[in-house]
């Protein structure tokens, strides 16, 4: 479940950075959701990786996502699921310990709570897709 939290934890500042466009300090940030969430301490490393990662590679990842979006560009897409989608596809992506169906569930799960009515479908359909191009859409006997 602390994973989990670290995902909730990296979606709100990812979301907060790409709404603020203002420099966000993430050490501050993290310092701050972490309590907010109650993260223990062993999770933060995570939320970090996956934080810095995304940004880091935001560029590659924004190009993914774009190319698989037909009529979605990202500007038009919701603050939630853009960056869910760019968390996601960073773990597929950048993270090869975390099998394709873990990062689905969890995003699913985390569209279900944060996104819009139609944010799990559509989520759900494009990191099936950027999941299966990076050869991680293998069954898991994985569990959350």
């Amino acid at each position: 479940m602390s994973r989990r939290l670290a995902r909730e934890m990296a979606l709100q500042i990812l979301f907060q950075v790409d709404v603020n466009r203002d420099g966000t300090n993430i050490e501050e940030a993290l310092a701050c959701w972490s309590e907010e969430f109650s993260l223990p301490s062993a999770n933060v490393p995570f939320a970090r990786q996956i934080i810095m990662g995304a940004l880091e590679h935001q560029k590659e990842i924004d190009q993914k996502i774009a190319s698989l979006a037909d009529g979605w560009p990202l500007r038009r897409m919701p603050n939630v699921d853009r960056n869910l989608l760019r968390l996601a596809t960073y773990e597929i992506y950048y993270c090869a310990d975390i099998p394709g169906p873990v990062t689905l569930n969890e995003a699913i799960e985390l569209a279900k709570r944060f996104g819009g009515e139609e944010s799990a479908k559509f989520v759900n359909g494009l990191l099936d897709k950027l999941a299966e191009g990076a050869g991680k859409r293998e069954d898991s006997n994985c569990t959350i």
